[in-house]
């Protein structure tokens, strides 16, 4: 989940490029708070419909469809937000997509997603050679070797369809695979095509795949489905267009409620009444997706736009999508050591709710030290090795200056 689940990129202007301000989105970071939210819950969720713990026994099917299985819904959300942010910031950093530098950009991301995926798998290895069990990366998926070989290279998606999931902690990285592959490709298209409508054309043709990723191309692999490059680039690309539109024009403040509305509309449709929603076909055409990254779109919008502040009751949610990549990249360690205590305990169906919420709140507190005292220093002691400075790292909108630790990620 990364992007939307990892930090942005940016654009330099060909002179000397002018100091710029960071400013962050509320509207934006509540999406990824909600959306890392529910990936936690849903990995909950799995643990314990392993283990066969009757944990929804009497609860409206609806209802836990909406709190347990919106985990790859989260992960849509995320894909729509890292489309917006480093196509936002690649036209803040270098005035025009056609300008961008594809060595700068590729620095810049590496700055941002290498650190703590690199010192992650580190750990795995340790894990799995010290032979804890759920950490073990077995000979049927290829060995720790073919895994660590996937992460490095962008397709632990095309891994796991092919060969089965690899442990839980490996299994997060199938999204990040999906986002790098976009960063690997991002820039170079932006310098082939990045005057003109062909850039336009080409995104709306990914859009237009999506649908058909998720059904038709994934000759009946379930895995597939959900873990496909084409499935997550329609949101991806929704991200970027939006990012397009809302550096070419700005709307009427009434236009941007109507599409603040219609977006939550649409995000409540499809996370809470997701059955209605498969009822009319949308999920077996592959739609329901594409749905959702629209109206995240939407909000995205008006978000942006309106510079909208979030009231302090939605502070703890704000706060998670702020530290959304080191919580989604390190959330399982807390899972599965709460579930682990919980297996202890005599599986106590009294305890569940505690343990939904605990693992909730340590994976949100965990990520605050992992971002503050590791992923951000080594991101600016990579950059400015690189020769950026706070003054170049530009910024998704206009705003009050702040801070280069609380920049917008995506």
């Amino acid at each position: 989940m990364s992007g939307g689940m990892t930090d942005n990129a940016a654009n330099s202007a060909p002179p000397a490029p002018a100091t710029r301000s960071w400013s962050r989105l509320d509207g934006v970071d509540l999406l990824r708070g909600l959306a890392i939210f529910g990936v936690l819950l849903n990995h909950v969720s799995i643990r314990l419909l392993l283990a066969k713990v009757p944990f929804t026994a009497g609860l409206p099917h609806q209802v836990t469809r909406t709190l347990f299985s919106n985990g790859q819904t989260g992960v849509q959300i995320f894909f729509a937000v890292s489309g917006f942010l480093i196509t936002s910031t690649t036209l803040r950093r270098w005035g025009s997509l056609r300008s961008v530098s594809v060595r700068e950009f590729y620095r810049l991301r590496f700055a941002r997603i290498a650190p703590l995926l690199l010192t992650l798998l580190a750990v795995f290895t340790v894990l799995h050679f010290a032979n804890v069990t759920i950490f073990v990366v077995h000979a049927k998926t290829g060995g720790l070797g073919r895994a660590l070989l996937a992460a490095l290279t962008f397709h632990v998606n095309v891994l796991e369809a092919n060969r089965g999931y690899l442990p839980p902690a490996w299994d997060v990285l199938w999204s990040l695979s999906v986002e790098e592959m976009f960063y690997l490709f991002f820039p170079v298209i932006c310098r082939l095509f990045g005057r003109g409508k062909l850039l336009v054309m080409i995104l709306l043709v990914f859009v237009a795949l999506g649908p058909f990723a998720r059904t038709v191309l994934t000759h009946g692999n379930e895995t597939w489905r959900e873990y496909s490059y084409l499935g997550g680039m329609d949101a991806i690309a929704l991200g970027c267009l939006t990012a397009l539109l809302v550096q070419r024009r700005r709307f009427p403040r009434g236009v941007l409620f109507t599409l603040a509305v219609c977006g939550i509309a649409v995000l409540t449709l499809c996370l809470g009444f997701s059955l209605r929603v498969a009822a009319w076909g949308l999920t077996r055409s592959g739609l329901d997706m594409t749905l959702i990254a629209l109206g995240t779109c939407m909000v995205i919008i008006a978000a942006a736009q309106t510079k909208w502040r979030s009231p302090g009751i939605l502070v703890p949610i704000l706060s998670l999508g702020r530290r959304s990549y080191e919580v989604y990249l390190t959330h399982v360690f807390i899972v599965l050591g709460f579930f682990h205590l919980f297996l202890a305990a005599g599986k106590p169906m009294r305890a569940v709710p505690a343990l939904f919420v605990s693992t909730v709140i340590v994976a949100a507190i965990l990520g605050e030290p992992v971002a503050r005292f590791y992923s951000e220093p080594m991101n600016r002691w990579l950059r400015e090795r690189w020769g950026e400075g706070p003054e170049r790292l530009g910024s998704v909108v206009d705003g009050a200056r702040a801070m280069p630790s609380e920049a917008t990620t995506a």
